[in-house]
């Protein structure tokens, strides 16, 4: 156990590290299990979601014992992470979301389906949401106004897609410069890559993919509970990176005002957080430490 003064000494040096490089990962392999407790959170914890709209989930609690998915037949908790679809005791209390563009998320074939945020977005906006699993995707290349959400070295901030569209001459000459009545989407289809950080280039480098005009998001820190090795908190989980880029093209590219349309995308993120914080001290998952 550490003493009082040296606990004080190395409260202060975290500290001090945390504040001159916020930016720059912390890798958690370095520390003693001590040190990683007297590490701060790296935000608050207590009500991250007060200011979204996402509906209740209580009614999950009350599930009694696994259910048999009505496709595949296998048992499962909540929802079937192969089928993607609810379990029949509750599939009419699930929200449902619809979404202004379409979704496709690429899965690592090592990602393990029952740990993956990505099933979330394909059970709550199932007419908009598809996911598939390397190799086995599209082609993409042969298709236009696809966007990859990665933060590759010359993406693009969703608040500059307009402008770099035009740049690239996608609207027809005879267009009036700029001149929308309407704000419209300027993409197809936005493609996510879901894998550990670590799995991403791998995928990232398949021609099928590796032509398409990046996006990447605006920088906010993830809440999710699994924690990646010397990442910092701005890489997020795939359910966050979707609603997150959802929120932004809503604000940046339809020109609206956001009022909660896509937060019950984060209903199972929420009821699963706010579980893991239930059974653990949220104050000493490593996944939060600066």
């Amino acid at each position: 156990m550490l003493t009082d003064n040296k606990e004080t000494l190395l409260e202060k040096e975290i500290e001090n590290k945390a504040k001159t490089n916020k930016e720059k990962p912390v890798d958690l392999r370095k520390y003693n299990s001590e040190q990683i407790k007297l590490m701060k959170p790296s935000r608050n914890l207590e009500s991250p979601f007060a200011n979204m709209k996402i509906s209740d989930s209580s009614f999950l609690n009350n599930l009694d014992g696994r259910s048999s998915c009505v496709q595949c037949g296998k048992s499962r908790k909540y929802f079937c992470y192969t089928c993607y679809i609810p379990v029949p005791d509750i599939a009419d209390k699930i929200p449902k979301v619809k979404l202004p563009c379409k979704i496709d998320i690429i899965k690592h074939p090592k990602e393990i389906d029952g740990k993956s945020t990505a099933v979330h977005a394909a059970v709550i906006a199932p007419d908009d949401v598809a996911i598939y699993t390397y190799p086995n995707l599209p082609d993409y290349s042969t298709q236009e106004n696809i966007l990859l959400i990665f933060p590759d070295k010359d993406a693009i901030c969703i608040e500059d897609l307009w402008s770099h569209l035009d740049r690239e001459n996608k609207r027809r000459p005879e267009e009036p410069q700029i001149k929308r009545s309407r704000p419209q989407i300027p993409f197809t289809k936005a493609v996510f890559i879901d894998c550990t950080w670590n799995q991403t280039r791998k995928l990232y480098s398949d021609e099928r993919i590796r032509g398409l005009q990046c996006v990447e998001l605006t920088n906010r820190e993830t809440l999710f509970w699994r924690y990646q090795r010397g990442k910092p908190h701005t890489y997020l989980a795939t359910i966050e990176a979707v609603y997150y880029f959802l929120v932004d093209v809503h604000t940046n590219v339809l020109k609206s005002e956001y009022a909660n349309e896509y937060d019950d995308l984060l209903f199972f993120f929420k009821f699963m957080f706010e579980k893991i914080h239930s059974l653990y001290d949220k104050y000493s998952l490593r996944a939060y430490k600066v």
